[in-house]
């Protein structure tokens, strides 16, 4: 059995590291998802016309943070990033938004 080359942040440890500015977010849903609701400071890059080369590049303590809806686009748009040669994408809040919403946090409207 491979192990995945991908890491899973959970909930709390994505609100600590958006509010010690650790994480650096990336939503890569489509404009009409991310319009309608997105969590607060998330850059915009959609998985259909998704360019690696336009995920911002982590400082020193801080790390890059993919999310979609529930987990699949994350994982393509890690796999992408990876083609390219950035290992420091490997990591995405597999639970999406979904399980942002349904654990009561707040989104952001408009882009």
């Amino acid at each position: 059995m491979n192990a995945s080359p991908f890491n899973d942040i959970g909930l709390d440890a994505l609100k600590a590291g958006l509010a010690d500015g650790s994480i650096l977010l990336v939503d890569v849903r489509e404009a009409d998802e991310y319009t309608a609701g997105h969590i607060k400071g998330a850059l915009f890059n959609p998985l259909s016309r998704f360019d690696p080369t336009k995920l911002p590049v982590a400082g020193a303590g801080q790390k890059v943070v993919i999310y979609c809806r529930s987990g699949r686009r994350s994982v393509s748009a890690m796999e992408q990033a990876r083609l390219v040669g950035r290992r420091d994408c490997n990591t995405h809040f597999g639970g999406g938004i979904l399980a942002w919403l349904n654990a009561g946090q707040p989104v952001e409207q408009g882009m």
